[in-house]
């Protein structure tokens, strides 16, 4: 058998061989080439190509449009299958042929409906979806097609007295009939409507913004899946697809429906129960519908595709192989299984077609006797046993694959014990005061917590609660675990898709039970946000996020809705930030590597919202030529070592005059104009949606302060720093770093901030100052705990204050990154190697601290272990030496440079 993904180069003896099987065991193939003697002429000489053009123009000269159809389609298909036969034409372009074929045929026929009643008008306002194999460009020999028909009532061609509904309906069955009468010349496609929405009540035809209402809220699961596969053919392509653009939350959910993964799995037992037929292949064996069978392959996809595919666009193929290689290039699954999967996917659908061309006839299931070894000849197979040889072996390939992702036998039908039973199941766990703790446990149905008031809720719930319990009580510490877990979903409005997603996901059970006793600010994040743990189903869950570039592509939408954009960076920014949390205290990456990434990921965010929120205020106000707003991040933001609970430092400028003014229709005077623009920035990163809230923005290192407004052009800020800034606003520009602007305005302020940091200084006068400052913040901001790692004497405070001290003394390592401004401090031999260790050693405890002890004290055991291993120490005494030990090699360069001694309590 040739490989059906590939073209054959097929011998003069081969085509003559495909046209004797044609005729000998395929009454329909003989009666069409009889018909046809031109296009045998073609195919006999091995011309497939132009057999294929000549045959899309068999219907030109007819004038009837049924009558033009039909006898393309008999050429068509007569031209493919002996392609086919032969081995010249792969399964892939016969299905895309005949599917090009259906888009042809329903278009001629929308549009000969519609000029019926309305002539010369254009299908416009008519959309003609396709679904299943027609959509995926998958149609078999003999399929037929199941369109929904939708209609734009402003925009439909129609008589002045005919009502839009009534008119849609009218050129619907005109449709429907036009393809599947039988006539003298054959038919075209059998039309099936019985996948619109509400088929049993619903006309022929439906609105645009009925069906619409319908996907949004009474859809049933398998039609999600049906839209996996759903392309705008024919009529009015353009309405098609933005109509498929409005139905894409529906098919592609971020939060994951694992109720809907249930149903389809359910979907697919039932069909195997119902199915009547052997289970191995032989007589009565159905290629689609039985174990193993075309089927199985592509509801193994469409499963994979539904879970991974709101949060993975590369998904969201229609093609079932090629949904299938873009699995297993995301990693969702492997290589081998993508191939088995595929190969036998191909095989099984050329032996549907074998099937099918025998009488034309829309059949999947094995004939016995002669008309078994009919088709296998026909094939090319020396016989049937030999077709059932290969057919054996792939539906035991595809039936072993799909029995792994699905359990038809697994019993959820799980229900919390009784309060005797209970106790006893937690007193085995080793929960402490049992008793009391089952009452707990039953109080949580009862209807006081909000998620866990619906049956469903509830069902989902106890499904998970032994699973749940079992993990809890190996907890480092069992009891905090629990409740950590009660306030979870106290806070949580719902969680049904949390509890179908730990039933499928046990693995994801334990990283859930490490976030409650480990890290409270990620436990907290899931009672407001529970779909946050879906991110962690991902094998990318565990990578660091890409460049800012990755991430601003990531977090852009293709449209200008500015709404939908803010929740776009909501959702990338919160899962990220979420799965940051995670790798963190399971130890996945460098407590470093983590806050670069979240710096990137504030970058990105800021960028895509500077960005939104200009197109948004250009429509009211317009824009001034010459000038655009920049921004310039301080503190850690400028410095690129973002922690999970730092605010935004930053500043506003904008380039040009202050003189300009906008040229919308309600023009503003430039330093207007950005300051409400700034406003709306800081707006769109601050103010909590549906989808939480981002960051807390601080503007008060701006020129001025708070008394100072919000935005102020590159001159003043130049004029400013110059000539009346503060020293502590000259060691703040030490880390700043330009993050929104064109690559003029980032060379320009870069040029005056290097202007600025390289002034020559009063040393003595800088010391001064500086000290000062420090006495005075030590006076009024006391650490907060042993762990302190920025307030305690010698921590990153005095650290970064020593530093800066340096860079404007003596005018060198003015670089935003700490950590290299430290590396140029020693090779210019002004601090010792030590300082650099000391450096990293506190970020480490900052950026681990504020998830694992964000009251920074001595956390609970669990999180003091991982707390420890996240600084490179075997326990926390130990980090507790090398925390002393780091902040003595800071003040010992203090009592170097500044004279002045620091007292270090251990």
């Amino acid at each position: 058998m040739t490989d059906a993904r590939k073209n054959a180069v097929v011998t003069p003896a081969g085509w003559r061989d495909a046209l004797d099987r044609a005729r000998e065991f395929s009454p329909f193939l003989c009666q069409s080439l009889d018909r046809l003697p031109d296009l045998e002429a073609q195919l006999a000489a091995g011309e497939v190509e132009a057999a294929i053009v000549w045959a899309k123009q068999a219907g030109d000269d007819a004038s009837d449009h049924g009558v033009a159809m039909r006898r393309e389609r008999l050429a068509l298909a007569a031209a493919l299958a002996v392609g086919d036969l032969a081995g010249a034409l792969p399964v892939e372009r016969v299905m895309r042929e005949l599917s090009d074929l259906a888009d042809r045929s329903l278009d001629r026929a929308i549009t000969a409906a519609i000029q019926k009643r309305v002539p010369d008008a254009q299908p416009q306002g008519f959309i003609g979806i396709a679904l299943g194999k027609h959509g995926a460009q998958e149609l078999n020999y003999s399929s037929d097609i199941d369109p929904i028909l939708l209609f734009d009532p402003e925009t439909l061609p129609r008589r002045d007295r005919d009502e839009p509904g009534e008119a849609a309906q009218r050129y619907a069955r005109d449709v429907v009939q036009m393809l599947s009468n039988n006539t003298a010349e054959g038919y075209v496609f059998r039309v099936d409507l019985r996948l619109r929405p509400a088929s049993e009540v619903s006309p022929l035809a439906i609105s645009v913004n009925g069906a619409l209402t319908h996907y949004e809220s009474l859809a049933l699961p398998w039609e999600r899946a049906a839209y996996i596969r759903a392309r705008a053919a024919s009529g009015d392509v353009k309405a098609g697809e933005a109509f498929l653009g409005a139905v894409q939350p529906f098919v592609w959910r971020r939060s994951l429906d694992f109720g809907a993964i249930t149903e389809i799995t359910r979907l697919t037992a039932r069909i195997r129960e119902t199915y009547k037929g052997p289970l191995t292949p032989g007589p009565s064996y159905n290629v689609k519908q039985g174990r193993g069978g075309i089927r199985e392959v592509e509801f193994f996809a469409q499963t994979h595709q539904l879970i991974h595919g709101g949060r993975d666009p590369s998904l969201r193929q229609r093609g079932t192989r090629a949904a299938l290689d873009a699995l297993a290039a995301s990693g969702r699954i492997d290589m081998a299984a993508a191939s088995d999967m595929g190969d036998a996917y191909d095989r099984l659908r050329v032996i549907e077609h074998r099937l099918q061309m025998v009488h034309d006839h829309q059949t999947h299931t094995l004939p016995d006797g002669e008309a078994l070894e009919n088709v296998a000849r026909l094939s090319g197979y020396s016989g049937a046993h030999a077709l059932l040889e290969e057919l054996q072996s792939i539906s035991e390939t595809v039936a072993t694959r799909f029995d792994a992702l699905i359990d038809p036998e697994k019993d959820t039908s799980v229900t919390v014990p009784s309060g005797d039973a209970l106790a006893r199941d937690l007193a085995q766990l080793g929960f402490a005061g049992p008793d009391t703790l089952a009452e707990r446990v039953r109080g949580w149905t009862d209807g006081h917590i909000q998620c866990l008031r619906s049956s469903a809720a509830v069902e989902a719930f106890e499904a998970i609660l032994p699973t749940v319990l079992e993990a809890l009580s190996e907890a480092a510490d069992p009891d905090r675990a629990i409740l950590r877990w009660e306030a979870m979903l106290s806070k949580a409005s719902s969680a049904i898709n949390l509890f179908r997603l730990l039933e499928a996901r046990p693995g994801v059970l334990e990283q859930l039970v490490h976030i409650l006793t480990l890290a409270e600010p990620l436990a907290d994040e899931l009672g407001t946000r529970p779909e946050l743990l879906d991110t962690l189903i991902d094998r990318s869950a565990f990578e660091l996020p890409g460049s800012v570039d990755d991430l601003v592509q990531a977090m852009t939408i293709p449209d200008d809705d500015y709404e939908r954009q803010l929740d776009r960076i909501r959702i990338i920014t919160g899962e990220k930030r979420f799965a940051l949390g995670v790798q963190l205290i399971e130890a996945a990456h460098d407590p470093l590597a983590i806050a670069a990434a979240l710096s990137r990921l504030a970058e990105a965010g800021l960028i895509v919202a500077c960005s939104a929120a200009s197109a948004e205020y250009a429509q009211a106000h317009g824009r001034i030529e010459g000038a655009e707003l920049a921004v310039i991040g301080l503190g850690r933001l400028g410095g690129g070592a973002l922690t999970h609970a730092s605010d935004l430092d930053i500043v506003y400028l904008f380039t040009g005059s202050h003189e300009g003014e906008s040229d919308g229709p309600r023009p503003l005077g430039a330093t207007l104009y950005f300051n409400r623009l700034a406003q709306r920035v800081s707006g769109a990163l601050s103010v909590p949606t549906a989808h939480g809230a981002l960051y807390e923005v601080d503007t008060r290192l701006r020129p001025q302060g708070a008394q100072g407004p919000l935005a102020v052009s590159v001159d003043s800020f130049a004029r400013y720093q110059r000539e009346e800034a503060w020293t502590w606003e000259h060691m703040a520009l030490t880390r700043a770093r330009v993050l929104v602007g064109s690559e003029s305005a980032k060379s320009e302020l870069g040029a005056i901030m290097q202007d600025v940091l390289g002034q020559p200084r009063d040393a003595a006068k800088l010391r001064e100052d500086v000290l000062k400052m420090r006495a005075d913040m030590a006076a009024h901001k006391q650490a907060k705990g042993q762990l302190d790692a920025k307030l305690l004497r010698g921590g990153l405070v005095d650290l970064e204050f020593l530093v800066h001290y340096l860079q404007l003394r003596d005018r060198i390592a003015a670089v935003p990154d700490l950590g290299n401004a430290i590396g140029n401090l020693i090779e210019a031999k002004l601090v010792k190697s030590d300082l650099l260790d000391a450096y990293h050693m506190m970020t480490r405890l900052l950026v681990s601290a504020r998830l694992l002890a964000p009251d920074l004290d001595r956390p609970a055991p669990g999180a003091a272990a991982v707390l420890a291993q996240s600084c490179n120490c075997q326990d926390l005494d130990a980090l507790l030496r090398v925390f002393t030990a780091a902040r003595r090699c800071v003040a010992a360069h203090w009592q170097d440079i500044f004279d002045l001694e620091l007292e270090i309590a251990p």
